[in-house]
Parts: structure tokens; C-alpha cells; sequence
């Protein structure tokens, strides 16, 4: 189907999604978090499709959730913030596929969460991780995070919005790979298109143990 927000590609067993809002910096309003979750319930139910990356367009990844929709004098906007946020979490975490984040520039606040409920991470040289939306009385999703840096170095960065350049990123383990930008997507296929050559089977069934282990969907279904 055609999304506003969003440009969908396949290359044989890898589909390409990317986050078409460039001059927003791919901020995650309602809409496209309604797109990103419809996107990917189709391409789960696509036998074609055996591993899914999701990049950005423009120079930044993902800069978290739209804050000009950070208003809650509306009882109906307040509703379709909240069901738009959980449908996409919970998509993302519970999807049934390998996920890679091709990060190719700055990864905030929710932009962060959105690459470590990826299955692995590969990321451009100017790319940055933060939680800045600590600094603003957000809460931080802290399980995701950890479960991939370990405890303490999550709460570090949980608890004081702390920036990650690419290269801290790589040395703490919270990125696979570091590579110029002119060879983030092509990588990201790489190892996309290596990881489908494993039977789908296999592929869904691996990844229903990560999902089933995972403490922070649990945590979110509570």
C-alpha cells in the first residue's frame, strides 16, 4: 500500500523502509507511527520478505516523537497519541522478522528506541545516540537499551541524556558495524541479503525466542 510518510523498496528477500519526514528530522508523529506499524504488518504477512531494514531519510535517523504533538488538552488527541504509541512499540518488538537500523545520522529520545528494538544496528560515521527527553521529565524505555550495552553503561545514559558519538557506539557495543555513509545501505543489504539465505523458517522461529525473552515487551504489556 502507499504511505505519506514512509518509502518502501524491495530487493528480493530484504524490504527497505525509510522515514520520509527530512525536514521534521523523521520525527515519529501519530501519522507515521500509524504508517511504520501498518508498514510492517504487511510486510510480516509477505512470504517474499525475509529480513526488513529501516533507515532515514535526509541527514538524520530518527529524532524521537514529534513534540509539536506533545499536547494533552484534547481527549481525542491524547487518545490517538496513546494508541499510535503503543501499536508501533509493540509492533517493533514483537515482530517476527529481523530488523536492521541502518543509522544514518543522529538516533534521539524515541529515534534511540526505535534502533535498539532493531535486531542489529549498523551505523554511519556521523551518527549520534541520546536520550535527551530525560531532561524534559520523559521516562526512557531502559530494558532495550541495557539488554545490548549491559546495566550500568544504561543507566548512565538513560538517567543523564548523555550524547554517543558513532565511534563510542561501536567500542560499547551499541552499534554492529561503523561505516562511512556512502556505504551504510549498501552494508545494511549485506547483511541482510546474508542473513536471508538461512531458511525464513529458521529466521522466524530465532526470532520468536529473542521476542519471547524479552523483558522489555513484557514490560510494555503490563
Amino acid at each position: 500500500m502507499p504511505y505519506e510518510f514512509l518509502v518502501v523498496e524491495t530487493e528480493g528477500p530484504v524490504a527497505v523502509v525509510a522515514l520520509n519526514r527530512p525536514e521534521k528530522r523523521n520525527a515519529l508523529s501519530i501519522a507515521l507511527r500509524y504508517e511504520i506499524d501498518a508498514c510492517l504488518a504487511e510486510l510480516e504477512q509477505d512470504d517474499e520478505i525475509s529480513v526488513v531494514i529501516i533507515t532515514g531519510k535526509g541527514p538524520a535517523f530518527c529524532a524521537g516523537f514529534d513534540l509539536s504533538e506533545m499536547r494533552f488538552d484534547d481527549p481525542e488527541h491524547v487518545k490517538r497519541f496513546n494508541e499510535s504509541s503503543t501499536a508501533y512499540h509493540m509492533r517493533l518488538m514483537n515482530f517476527k522478522k529481523p530488523l536492521i537500523a541502518a543509522v544514518n545520522g543522529p538516533a534521539l529520545a524515541g529515534g534511540l528506541d526505535l534502533a535498539v528494538l532493531c535486531d542489529i544496528r549498523i551505523s554511519s560515521e556521523g551518527a549520534s545516540f541520546a536520550h535527551p527527553e530525560i531532561r524534559y521529565g520523559s521516562p526512557v524505555l531502559f530494558t532495550a537499551l541495557r539488554d545490548i550495552i549491559g546495566g550500568g553503561l544504561a543507566r548512565e545514559l538513560c538517567l543523564t541524556g548523555r550524547k554517543v558519538d558513532a565511534a563510542e557506539a561501536r567500542r560499547i557495543g551499541l552499534v554492529n558495524q561503523l561505516v562511512p555513509r556512502g556505504r551504510l545501505l549498501e552494508t545494511a543489504k549485506e547483511v541482510a541479503r546474508s542473513m536471508a539465505e538461512a531458511p525464513r523458517s529458521g529466521l522466524e522461529a530465532t526470532k520468536a525466542l529473542i521476542v519471547r525473552s524479552s523483558e522489555t515487551a513484557r514490560t510494555w504489556q503490563k
